[in-house]
């Protein structure tokens, strides 16, 4: 992947636009989590905490994923703030189920359940100078998308130019294992929903507009939204 001060530019061969975001190697660490129910004693299980818990809950969530096109590695949780993990929580909205926001403010996404409920997200989002708010809708998808750097990105580091024919998909890309690709009255807007294998960029401003989930989130969300499904970017 290609860095520009910190950021890599990010687009997709003909109809796609520049898109910047951040997408590092997984630090592959193991993280040994521990369980409440291997403690016999009461006693013992109060010493567990719920952070404790909730960060072997995680475990499960953010675990690998060995039998994807790629083989997508586990996410060294102890990297991540357990606010951006994965859970229902609940949220009042008068959109439908299924519908997506984005608070670029609090760095969350969440996919509306219904009930007053939603699925929330960990997320990183646009860096100052990028933020937008609106109604969007996702006008298609794709799996292991082709990344090609944009020209005014090749002008700023030659070294791209190597992909300028398209890097494919792969752990590399910086457009990670699924894309949502956000439309705006038949139009492609330059914005999407992408995964990231980095768990350092959530809760960070760092993207030309875009939103990144980590890989299992995206899984997730991506299985679960079709074409035409509406999304909301708030105000930050």
């Amino acid at each position: 992947m290609i860095m520009d001060d910190g950021i890599a530019d990010a687009g997709e061969r003909n109809e796609e636009a520049p898109l910047g975001l951040a997408s590092g190697r997984l630090n592959r660490r193991s993280f040994l989590v521990g369980s409440a129910a291997g403690l016999g004693a009461a006693g013992l299980a109060g010493c567990v905490s719920s952070d404790d818990l909730m960060r072997a809950e995680a475990a499960k969530l953010y675990g690998p994923v060995p039998n994807d096109k790629f083989a997508i590695p586990a996410v060294d949780i102890s990297r991540v703030d357990p606010k951006y993990f994965r859970q229902k929580v609940r949220y009042d909205s008068k959109e439908a189920p299924g519908t997506i926001i984005v608070d670029p403010g609090k760095f969350h996404l969440y996919r509306i359940e219904g009930d007053g409920m939603a699925t929330r997200y960990g997320a990183n989002v646009s860096r100052p100078g990028f933020l937008w708010s609106g109604e969007v809708y996702v006008g298609r998808k794709a799996e292991w998308p082709t990344w090609t750097p944009p020209k005014e990105m090749i002008a700023r580091q030659p070294e791209a130019r190597k992909y300028a024919g398209g890097m494919p998909g792969g752990l590399e890309n910086p457009l990670g294992a699924r894309v949502l690709y956000l439309y705006k009255n038949g139009a492609y807007t330059v914005y999407t929903i992408y995964s990231t294998s980095d768990p350092d960029t959530l809760g960070q401003g760092i993207t030309s507009g875009c939103t990144g989930l980590l890989s299992q989130d995206m899984l997730d969300l991506y299985s679960r939204t079709p074409v035409k499904t509406k999304v909301v970017m708030l105000p930050a």
